[in-house]
Order: C-alpha cells, then structure tokens, then sequence
C-alpha cells in the first residue's frame, strides 16, 4: 500500500492464497498456471476478485487473535472473493528476515519457499492453495529511475526463487511506473518515477505475471473524484494494452481502494469508486482475459484498529461494500 514507504525497501515475499481448491484434484493440475495472457485453473480460465490482508502472518502469532484470520477468510468467501495476498517476511526481532536495515538471512528466506506445513502435511512448494510468491512490496529505487538497478534485482531474486519452486507463479509486486523503455508512457506515470521500469522489469523470463497499484486519491491529493477516476480509467487501460500487446502475460490490479482519510471521503463515495472499478476490470477482462484478477485494499476483521490505515474493510460492517465486492462474481466465474 502506498502509505507504507518504509516497505518499499524491503526485500521479502508474499503470498498470493486462493481460498477454494478441489482436493480430488491431482496437485500437479491444481495450481494455477498460465497459457499466454491467461491464467487457467484444472485447465480453463481461471479470473478472480480477491483481497489483501498484510496482517495476517502477525495477528496469527497470538492465539488470542487467530480467530480474526479464520474470521476474514469466511467473511471473503461469503462475498465470492477467492484470492488473499498477505505478507510472509518480518524486520527485526526473532526469525527475521531483514536482520537490520539494508542486512538480510538469506535461510529465512528459503525457510518460507520451503517449508513444509506440519498441519496439511504438504510443502509450500507443492501446496496448490498458493497461487503465486512476491519478490517485495512495491520496490522502487530513488537512485536510479531508469529501472535498470531494479531490473537487475528482479532478474537475480527471480532466477533465485525459481530455483528453490519451479511450480507456482511469480511476480515483482510494482505499482506499475512506466520507465525508460518507453519514454512516451511516462506521461501515464502520476507526474513521477520511482525507479521502475514496467516493461522491461516485467519481460523478465522468470515473472509469470504483472501487477499495478492504484492510489489515485494519494497520487493525486487535492483533485475532484471525477479527475481521479479518469486516471484511474486511464492507469488501468494503458497497463491493459501493454499486459496483452508486449508483455504477453496476465495482469491483475494487486492494490486499490479509497481512504477514508482524505477530504471529502464517504462510504457512498467509497461505494461509487469501487462499483466502478469492477466494472472497467470486467469490462477489460471480457476483453481477451489479460486482466486476470483484483485485489482490493484490504480486509479486517473487527477489533483491529489499531492496524487501520483509512482503507479498512470490514465487510461485516460495511453490507454495502460487501455488496459491490459479492457483486462481481460473474468476474471470477467467467460468466457474461
């Protein structure tokens, strides 16, 4: 998420969960792959409406809060979301695996990708309830914003990560700023760069699949909704074309919301901006399925403020919300 510029840095890996899998299914046709722009699933096309839940690995550590995972999990399947992406890293402390800043266990590391879960009796590896594995959240490099530094970062992770899990998918985890590959999409960049370079980071061999952030009421404080949505209409169609034209590869929208925090806010607003951000996604999906997934900003249960960041949803106090969401199921199944 946008606000969290400290984590922009740091080197990690997520999870991308989906929440219902067919056990009779032979584990080898359960992942999910892709064929193309596509994802596909049991082999057919697979598109989904999911959600982010960063907190979860953190909450999960007190017995005391661990039901509040279970509790988000029942309450997004509820709505027909099938998709969670959540942290799987920590700085600091016991087991870290950033050690100190810029200092980093690289056998942590392989302890995640690796490791074999002592409840379903199944390594990560081979575990089709992972969808895919993040190399960071939202890496950028104020140092160089040609991209060339993080091209180079990417293509050493992912070389490395595929290495350890040759099975499931992979992605950068970037916002989507277009860099010096070509210049004249710089204009669709929110009036900077940060480092990276959509194109060439994303035609890495190794990544599986792009991914873009949006934060329009961050990017651009101070405009109308309707000029944030028009940028948002333009982000989204622009990363569309190129996902299918020159990437070649499946494009989900890993991050986007509405805070509550910025002048002007309303859940009727919040409503409005997200009704019509499903709507452009399924629209661009009907079109050739490049646009494989979403993933809105994010999910708690009650009980969490202390972890809110104005883009909290707590789909049992939000019906409304949870309506728009529950409402693009037709988006996951593929239907008209």
């Amino acid at each position: 998420m946008a606000s969290f510029s400290g984590i922009n840095y740091v080197y990690g890996v997520l999870l991308f969960l989906v929440l219902s899998c067919e056990a009779r299914v032979p584990r080898n046709e359960a992942l999910v792959r892709t064929r193309g722009a596509h994802f596909v699933l049991h082999g057919s096309p697979f598109l989904f409406n999911g959600f982010n839940s960063y907190w979860m690995m953190h909450v999960a550590l007190d017995p005391n809060d661990r039901y509040k995972v279970s509790e988000v999990f029942k309450e997004a399947s509820a709505a027909g979301l099938t998709v969670c992406r959540t942290w799987a890293f920590s700085d600091g402390g016991d087991n870290a695996l950033q050690i100190s800043p810029g200092h980093y266990d690289e056998l942590v590391f392989q302890r995640v990708v690796t490791r074999f879960n002592t409840i379903t009796k199944i390594s990560y590896k081979n575990d089709p309830t992972i969808m895919a594995w993040e190399l960071m959240n939202e890496p950028r490099c104020q140092a160089d914003y040609s991209g060339k530094t993080v091209n180079g970062w990417v293509q050493e992770m992912a070389t490395f990560v595929k290495s350890l899990d040759k099975k499931h998918l992979l992605e950068i985890g970037m916002e989507g700023f277009y860099g010096d590959t070509m210049p004249e999409r710089k204009q669709v960049n929110p009036g900077y760069q940060v480092g990276t370079d959509l194109i060439s980071n994303n035609l890495i061999r190794e990544i599986d699949f792009a991914t873009i952030h949006a934060y329009p009421d961050i990017w651009l404080s101070g405009k109308s909704d309707n000029e944030q949505m028009a940028f948002m209409e333009r982000w989204m169609s622009s990363h569309w074309n190129d996902a299918r034209r020159i990437l070649k590869k499946p494009l989900i929208i890993a991050e986007f919301g509405k805070s509550s925090t910025v002048p002007g806010y309303s859940l009727t607003a919040r409503d409005l901006y997200m009704g019509d951000v499903y709507r452009d996604i399924y629209s661009f999906a009907r079109t050739g399925g490049t646009m494989s997934g979403s993933l809105v900003w994010e999910l708690m249960a009650q009980g969490m403020d202390s972890y809110h960041d104005g883009y909290e949803i707590v789909l049992s106090q939000n019906p409304s919300t949870a309506g728009i969401n529950g409402g693009a199921r037709q988006f996951k199944l593929g239907g008209d």
